[in-house]
């Protein structure tokens, strides 16, 4: 394998030795730098399952039992209103249309939004009353919206759960009531409330509103931390007597995003606690920043036998890194990129690897890919680059 050089981003570029190149990442200024023997262990919670992961690496920062299936009550609703975002931002339903409000979904029982069977509301106050309220009855009145049926509706959770990476998920019903069937995992859990944030920002306000009022019933959103704690503004609670205490919370300092979760605390103040203990302990000895950007040229290699001689090689989304407080001084990234490369070339073609490494160990990895099409040259161009490759010994 060649490894060629890094463009300089945010650290200073080393020097090449041996055809590693390094680059020295500069440390993040939010908070003062610590010594790695001032992180603890991470705290121990009262609950069944918990998880602690950084929204924009996807890094797991804390995890309890985060891969074991567990019911996961209202925290389906995040999937629920998911896939109502999903179908707004693809034009297959808009926030004014009106939703008809059937018999089942004014029956379904539990926290509900109060509508009327017969009447219409629109997706988005129902969207509304399902983030913020909780609504099952708005749940249900928008599963028959987008899929026919509740039953169809569960199936496009299941789909888009495995589309996500969501190994340890399995939906029965658009409201989280239980059933033997229906479970989450809190890592799974985590993967959800990323994409949402992610994915479709423009809808994610909603869930940091703290009261929404829909048929002149006034509730308030049942995540106390968005009263406690300035930084956090989402996710979603959930309960029942099956699955306790549960909640997905989101908070944001600087250039930080952190996700917690929790499932299965004995009393609403407990699940609010317990995943504070998480958000508290993450922002205070860890630290993310922004590596790279998605498109962003981070070399530009030879090609052989195409109608252009270099390659623009990148990456394609933002790379992130998340690290202990004080560790990002330490930390050198290189490229493996394909020692050989020849036309065509398609856009997106995986062909080598960017490396962020921690001493000798990986703590990043990224696949590097075309940034353009190359196609072949005419016949004399490919004819010279071969016995080019010939003569320096590169010829396969």
């Amino acid at each position: 394998m060649r490894l060629s050089a890094l463009p300089r981003t945010l650290g200073r570029l080393l020097p090449a030795t041996l055809a590693i190149c390094a680059l020295s990442i500069a440390p993040v200024q939010a908070q003062q730098a610590l010594p790695e023997s001032m992180v603890p262990s991470p705290p121990a919670l009262a609950a069944s399952s918990w998880l602690l992961m950084d929204a924009n690496s996807g890094e797991v920062l804390v995890e309890h039992e985060a891969e074991q299936s567990l019911p996961p009550a209202s925290l389906t609703k995040m999937m629920t209103a998911y896939i109502v975002e999903r179908e707004i931002d693809e034009n297959r339903i808009s926030p004014e249309d009106q939703v008809s409000i059937s018999e089942k979904a004014w029956r379904t029982g539990g926290s509900r939004m109060f509508i009327k069977e017969g009447t219409q509301v629109s997706v988005d106050n129902l969207l509304k009353g399902v983030v913020i309220q909780s609504g099952n009855d708005a749940s249900v009145a928008l599963a028959e919206h987008i899929a026919g049926s509740e039953s169809a509706f569960a199936d496009l959770m299941n789909q888009q759960a495995q589309r996500l990476g969501m190994s340890n998920s399995h939906f029965i019903n658009a409201t989280g009531l239980p059933h033997e069937d229906h479970y989450a995992s809190a890592k799974d859990l985590a993967i959800l409330a990323k994409h949402i944030i992610k994915d479709y920002p423009d809808h994610y306000d909603t869930y940091s509103e703290k009261y929404f009022t829909y048929n002149d019933i006034r509730q308030p959103n049942r995540n106390r931390l968005l009263w406690r704690d300035p930084s956090v503004d989402g996710l979603k609670t959930g309960h029942t007597e099956a699955a306790g205490y549960c909640l997905v919370a989101s908070a944001k300092k600087e250039d930080t995003r952190l996700i917690a979760v929790v499932m299965g605390t004995n009393s609403d103040e407990a699940r609010a606690q317990e995943a504070q203990k998480l958000l508290s302990y993450g922002f205070r000895f860890f630290e993310t920043a922004k590596l790279y950007d998605s498109g962003a040229v981070l070399n530009e290699p030879r090609v052989w036998g195409g109608e252009k001689d270099t390659l623009r090689l990148g990456v394609s989304e933002d790379v992130y890194l998340t690290a202990p407080q004080g560790k990002r001084e330490s930390m050198t990234a290189k490229l493996d990129i394909q020692e050989t490369i020849k036309a065509p070339i398609e856009a997106g073609q995986h062909l080598g690897t960017l490396k962020v490494m921690l001493g000798e160990k990986v703590v990043k990895e990224q696949p590097l890919i075309a940034l353009e099409n190359i196609q072949e040259g005419g016949i004399f161009k490919r004819l010279w680059d071969n016995i080019v490759m010939f003569v320096t010994g590169l010829f396969d």
